[in-house]
């Protein structure tokens, strides 16, 4: 297992593996040859950027058993999804900020991030594993008064598509079996979701296997899996911390600017 990380050190961005506070760098491409450099960095003195750079994120829907009895769902016959766009990524430390000219409820939505490995499209579900890289930490954002403003159109776009809505880090983990995962999610200090991935109705081989038949999935994209119960709004100055053993802990304040 490694947990693949990105930083800012000496004015440069880097990448390497992070290992007990401390960095090992690595040159060439994460998704792809690369080599160690023999430089070390302690974790407290670089700056941690998003793991990668996707090209999308897509966003699972009503994908927990648990959430949907709670509302009265039922599973779907294919995935249901929507597109994160680039300018909603953030990363570790980045503050979520609340929309211009919006007062409403903003969520976050702790979830399991699946990493695209390479380029992929029509992927059979026994060689989806193959087209994972890894595994991040995911907050969701919505701003959920937005959602349903026209009955005729769900808004899943513009609820969830802000700047610094679409938050992932703080790095990418591999060598780990996602099912026997868990996701749990801190606000201010309290446990407010808690829940393993194993109730998801598509596991993460599924997904990427089903979505791939949709679309291409370029490496870096990041798949977020969907969320749980427990779900609630954030109030200015509020910490939100997704985690998940294995991975990690993402950490971002709420603000209005």
């Amino acid at each position: 297992m490694a947990r693949w990380v990105r930083f800012e050190a000496e004015g440069l961005t880097r990448f390497g593996v992070l290992t007990e506070g401390r960095i090992r760098e690595y040159a060439g491409k994460l998704f792809g040859e690369n080599t160690v450099t023999g430089r070390e960095f302690a974790l407290d003195g670089v700056r941690l950027l998003m793991p990668c750079e996707p090209s999308k994120m897509i966003g699972l829907w009503n994908n927990f058993r648990e959430r949907a009895v709670l509302e009265n769902l039922h599973k779907p016959e294919h995935p249901l999804y929507f597109l994160k766009p680039a300018n909603s990524f953030a990363g570790e430390g980045d503050p979520i900020t609340r929309p211009a000219n919006y007062t409403g409820m903003v969520v976050f939505e702790g979830e399991l991030g699946i990493v695209i490995g390479k380029r992929c499209r029509n992927v059979a579900l026994a060689d989806a594993p193959a087209s994972i890289f890894g595994y991040t930490c995911v907050n969701d954002v919505t701003a959920r008064d937005r959602l349903k403003l026209d009955p005729a159109f769900v808004h899943w776009s513009r609820a969830k598509g802000s700047d610094n809505f679409g938050v992932f880090g703080p790095c990418i983990a591999t060598g780990l079996e996602p099912e026997e995962l868990r996701v749990r999610v801190g606000l201010n200090g309290e446990q407010k979701q808690d829940y393993p991935v194993a109730d998801m109705f598509f596991s993460p081989y599924e997904i990427v296997s089903r979505i791939s038949h949709d679309m291409t999935l370029e490496a870096g994209d990041v798949i977020a899996c969907g969320t749980s119960v427990g779900v609630c709004g954030m109030e200015d100055g509020d910490t939100v911390v997704v985690s998940i053993e294995g991975v990690g802990s993402l950490t971002n304040r709420f603000v209005s600017i």
